[in-house]
C-alpha cells in the first residue's frame, strides 16, 4: 500500500482512522466470500462470464466493471482495490487495456492472470501488424475467446483443485456454443457483396482478421480518440467508392461522428456491439457473449450483403 507522506499529529490521526475502516473493509470482504468458494475479481465483462460459468457454485466473482461502463479507462474505487488484493484470483487482459487494474496488481495477495499472455493469433495481413499487435480485443474472436476460457479454467483450477472435475465439465459445455458460433461466423460471412466494415472504434480487428472483412474505424484503439478532418474525409471517399451500406455505432460510445458519416454519404447506422461491457438491460434479459456475438453476425451480414 502506498502511503502518501504526512505532516501534523492531526492527520497522523486520520490516516489511522482511514487504515482502520480498510481493515475493516478487507475483513468483510474476507467474511462475504461463502466458505469453501473461490474469491475471483475479474476486470471487464467477458472474464467475468467466463468466471461464473466455468467456476459454478464454487467461485464468487467480482466484475470491477460496472454495467453500462467504457471498461478502458476504468478507474478503481477503494473497495475495489481491496478486492483487487484479497481476492484467490484476479484475471485481467494486459498490455495496458485497463492501466488503473494493472497498477494494483502489484498488492494482489492471490494469483494474477492475464488471460491475453500466449493466445495463439493468426498472422496479420501485410501492413496491419502494428496495429493488431496493440489491438487488446481479442475476446471478439470466438477462437481466441475459446482460449482465454480455458485460461480461466487452469487459473480456477490451481486455486481449487478439489473443483478440477467440475471445472473441466463447465469449460466445456461453455466451449460448445462457442464453437458453434464460430461455424456460424464462417458459413455467414462466406459469400457477402461487401467485406469492409466501418466502426467507432478500432475494436473488431481481430474478428475481421478471422473472417476475412476489413476493419476501417472512425476512431483508433481508444474510443476516445478524435479522429482528424482528413480521416473523416478519407472514410468518406471510401464509404462512398466501396458501397458501404452500413456505419456501425456501440451502445456505450457516443454516436454523433458515426451518425454525421451516415447521413453525410447516405449511409443507415447499426449498433455492432464491441462486448466490453453488457448494460444492466441485457444483462436482466439474460444476454452473454455467445448471444450478443449472434446477434452482431445478423448486423454484419444485412451490412454486408451476405447470402
Amino acid at each position: 500500500m502506498r502511503l502518501i507522506p504526512i505532516l501534523g499529529t492531526a492527520r497522523f490521526a486520520g490516516v489511522v482512522i482511514v487504515l482502520a475502516l480498510i481493515g475493516a473493509g478487507c475483513s468483510r470482504n474476507a467474511t462475504a466470500t461463502p466458505p469453501g468458494t473461490v474469491s475471483v475479481v475479474a476486470s471487464f465483462y467477458p472474464l467475468a462470464e467466463a468466471a461464473e460459468r466455468i467456476g459454478g457454485d464454487a467461485v464468487s466473482v467480482t466484475n470491477l466493471t460496472a454495467p453500462g461502463v467504457e471498461p478502458h479507462d476504468l478507474e478503481l474505487t477503494p473497495d475495489q482495490l481491496v478486492a483487487i488484493t484479497t481476492a484467490d484470483v484476479v484475471l485481467y487482459l494486459g498490455g495496458g487495456f485497463q492501466p488503473a487494474v494493472e497498477d494494483a496488481l502489484g498488492d494482489a495477495r492471490g494469483a494474477t492472470v492475464d488471460v491475453g499472455a500466449g493466445l495463439r493469433t493468426l498472422p496479420p495481413p501485410s501492413g496491419e501488424g502494428s496495429d493488431l499487435q496493440a489491438d487488446p480485443h481479442v475476446w471478439l474472436d470466438p477462437i481466441l475467446y475459446a482460449q482465454i476460457v480455458r485460461t480461466v479454467q487452469r487459473a480456477l483450477t490451481a486455486a481449487a483443485p478439489k473443483d478440477a472435475a467440475e471445472f473441466a465439465a463447465n469449460a466445456a459445455a461453455f466451449l460448445v456454443p462457442i464453437a458453434t458460433l464460430d461455424h456460424a461466423y464462417r458459413t455467414g460471412l462466406a459469400a457477402c457483396e461487401r467485406n469492409v466494415i466501418v466502426t467507432s472504434h478500432a475494436a473488431f480487428g481481430y474478428l475481421a482478421l478471422r473472417y476475412g472483412l476489413t476493419q476501417e474505424a472512425i476512431s483508433g484503439l481508444s474510443p476516445d480518440a478524435e479522429p482528424t478532418p482528413q480521416h473523416l474525409a478519407d472514410l468518406r471517399a471510401l464509404v462512398e467508392r466501396d458501397g458501404v451500406t452500413t456505419i456501425f455505432t456501440e451502445e456505450l460510445v457516443s454516436p454523433k461522428v458515426a451518425q454525421t458519416l451516415a447521413e453525410e454519404t447516405g449511409a443507415r447506422t447499426a449498433v455492432l456491439n464491441p462486448l466490453e461491457s453488457l448494460t444492466p438491460e441485457e444483462l436482466s434479459a439474460g444476454e452473454g457473449y455467445v448471444s450478443v456475438m449472434r446477434s452482431n453476425l445478423i448486423q454484419l451480414q444485412e451490412a454486408l450483403g451476405c447470402a
